[in-house]
């Protein structure tokens, strides 16, 4: 198997192509669909339906899902429908698509394999962090290359907040901070990451890894951080990943 269709699901788009899993590039345009409203079971599976379709897909396909997802089953719904919470969410796929084999892991996770395979962590050893930040904050650790999963530390209270609610790109859209003022934030998340964890190295993902220049010299971490390099490509390449 060499090729995989990899679909990324988002809160407000649902976005995939195929990859070649030997390469890490995508075999063809993303195309992309805007994540139905409310993000059911039935609508999202629907509509992954429809972006494999797009593509006239037949083989396997993997799942990069804002959840934490153990053996297939979507344990915990903070930036999805609470209905997804016990659904078999890669047998639910498979049938709304026909598809072989379907694969899924937290969106996260997916995101710092392609990280770690073709991107900022190529070849790093020791403890790996990839921390996405976007809607909400997502994390995956990696100890020698190897994924620890569904490590959900995007919710540890930073200054009695939920860190996810407090330092994410959208707190900060939504409150309308200055970058230097929102950099302060991110800046006290990752201290109390780094003093559970001590990586090796940090990699940024997510929308604001695009302006990193703009609050990474602000940031007082001993720990050494960098952009993501898959950039909106991670997800859907690490979703690939995973079916393989």
């Amino acid at each position: 198997m060499n090729e995989v269709l990899g679909i990324d699901v988002g809160g407000t788009g649902i976005k995939g192509a195929p990859v070649s899993l030997r390469t890490g590039k995508l075999l063809a345009e993303r195309f992309r669909l805007e994540t139905p409203q409310p993000a059911t079971p039935a609508a999202v599976a629907e509509t992954i339906a429809g972006v494999a379709k797009h593509f006239e897909w037949t083989g396997p396909i993997g799942v990069g899902f804002p959840a934490a997802i153990q053996h297939g089953i979507v344990r915990t719904a903070s930036n999805i429908d609470q209905s997804w919470i016990g659904v078999d969410a890669a047998g639910l796929i498979a049938e709304a698509t026909g598809a072989p084999k379907v694969a899924i892991a937290n969106d996260a996770d997916v995101a710092g394999l392609a990280e770690l395979r073709f991107g900022a962590g190529k070849g790093v050893k020791g403890s790996v962090l990839m921390i996405t930040i976007g809607t909400g904050i997502g994390t995956a650790l990696f100890v020698d290359g190897k994924l620890v999963p569904n490590m959900e530390m995007g919710h540890i209270e930073v200054n009695g907040k939920d860190g996810e609610a407090w330092a994410s790109d959208a707190a900060r859209e939504r409150e309308d901070l200055k970058w230097d003022k929102w950099a302060g934030r991110i800046d006290k998340y990752l201290h109390k990451i780094e003093d559970l964890l001590w990586p090796d190295l940090i990699i940024v993902g997510g929308g604001v890894s695009k302006k990193a220049e703009r609050f990474f010299p602000k940031l007082t971490i001993r720990t050494p951080i960098v952009p993501a390099t898959m950039l909106n490509e991670a997800g859907i390449v690490g979703a690939a990943l995973i079916a393989r």
